[in-house]
């Protein structure tokens, strides 16, 4: 058995306290909405439809970006070129930047004004207050979490592996899909966790773009400054718990495989 040294102990209480600050809150939120608001909410059909959109316009976006970031990833992760640096700096900036400056960007770019907006618009559609626009705002702010997790993964796959498959006559494409991909595939999956993930719960950048639809974040705000906390809480007590529920969900269905 490990002896308990001071530092261990002190590591242990630091985690503690860190762990503590994480659940304290929802603790809080859980305890203190009654059973009959949060029946009342789980009945309420805005609320239905709110989750379902931020589930399936998340998912959608998620599963659409598979085909343009894992390229990406892996070229990050096999390549070295001129701008490397330049271009991993340019994958981060959903990051940092404030996320109303991301809903505005993307608003910029799919106003009516915008060449993509003014194509949308020529064929009826308009992608402000519309599903497609929520997509493409929650796919800015999460495509990251899947391009940095995928790239981490495709360098932990030894290159003498796909350097083998070469010598064997396999090009680079059946080198990718049958040797690259299948062994980074546990951080590929914890990609696409993090950025369905993420997605979902985007507010900053999707009110800018669509009010309506709402989204469960969205209708969580536009209660809480319509009729103030009570009315919101159970809101998002539910909206917790479908988060809670899904996340951990594709976790255990990620280690599985």
């Amino acid at each position: 058995m490990k002896r308990l040294t001071l530092s261990y102990l002190i590591f242990l209480l630091l985690a503690g306290f860190a762990l503590l600050f994480i659940i304290a809150p929802l603790i809080g939120l859980f305890f203190s909405t009654n059973f009959p608001d949060l029946f009342a909410a789980t009945a309420d059909t805005q609320v239905h439809r709110a989750v379902w959109m931020s589930l399936g316009v998340s998912a959608a976006s998620t599963i659409l970006s598979i085909f343009a970031a894992l390229p990406l990833a892996y070229l990050m992760a096999r390549r070295d070129f001129w701008g490397k640096g330049m271009v991993q700096g340019i994958i981060d900036i959903p990051i940092v930047i404030p996320h109303s400056a991301a809903g505005i960007a993307v608003l910029g770019l799919i106003s009516r004004d915008s060449m993509l907006g003014g194509l949308a618009q020529s064929v009826g559609i308009n992608l402000i207050d519309n599903p497609i626009g929520i997509g493409l705002a929650m796919a800015f702010v999460s495509i990251p979490f899947l391009i940095n997790a995928a790239r981490d993964g495709f360098e932990a796959v030894p290159i003498r592996l796909e350097q083998a498959a070469h010598c064997l006559g396999a090009s680079s494409t059946k080198v990718f899909w049958t040797v690259a991909l299948p062994l980074a595939k546990r951080s590929v999956i914890t990609g696409l966790v993090l950025m369905f993930a993420r997605g979902m719960s985007e507010f900053g950048a999707v009110v800018i773009v669509a009010y309506h639809p709402m989204t469960a974040p969205v209708l969580i705000f536009d209660r809480f400054q319509s009729f103030g906390l009570a009315y919101a809480r159970p809101v998002a007590v539910l909206f917790v718990g479908v988060c809670l529920v899904v996340f951990v969900g594709l976790r255990w269905i990620g280690r599985k495989k």
